[in-house]
């Protein structure tokens, strides 16, 4: 008998794996809230946790989210160099655009000096030029560009390059208009 009276378990150990049985076992209740239980806008951004409005995508890797629509999302103000209607033009030493946007000419009208004629009034905008190659080569050496307003055409930018020693000289660039 007092061989199987040390397998027995105590009142003690008894309590305890009623508590643990318990406790693993389906008396715990989950809260649940779906979208349909809850009222327009009564939910604030400081109720949400931060990210846990992503898909599981975004979760796991840190990439792509299911959960936004981007396609509901607006544009944010300030960035115009990804919007639609941002100007540009990559021009190479010769003058001839390699790539572009809302762009109807460019040429080359001496050494060193470039036309660009875009397809609207610049007149209250801005324009940024830096000399760089139109592929992926290496891009060409020294040299400085400025840029201005075509005096002739109020849709034109009027680009200048000189090489290292400062004297006109035909340099491929980049052109951006800021509206």
């Amino acid at each position: 008998m007092t061989r199987f009276r040390r397998f027995i378990p105590s009142p003690a150990m008894a309590v305890a794996l009623v508590a643990l049985f318990m406790a693993m076992g389906g008396s715990a209740y989950a809260l649940v809230i779906t979208s349909g239980s809850i009222k327009n806008n009564t939910i604030r951004s400081v109720d949400v946790r931060n990210r846990a409005l992503l898909g599981k995508d975004m979760r796991r890797d840190g990439v792509g989210g299911t959960a936004i629509k981007e396609s509901t999302l607006a544009t944010v103000p300030g960035a115009f160099i990804a919007h639609a209607s941002a100007r540009f033009a990559v021009v190479n030493a010769g003058g001839q655009r390699v790539r572009q946007r809302g762009t109807t000419s460019s040429a080359r009208t001496s050494e060193g000096r470039y036309q660009v004629i875009f397809d609207a009034d610049l007149r209250n905008c801005g324009y940024y030029a830096t000399i760089g190659g139109p592929t992926a080569a290496a891009p060409p050496n020294n040299g400085q560009i400025t840029v201005s307003s075509l005096a002739s055409n109020v849709n034109g930018v009027d680009v200048q390059t000189t090489g290292a020693n400062g004297n006109p000289a035909n340099k491929p660039f980049h052109l951006i208009v800021f509206c």
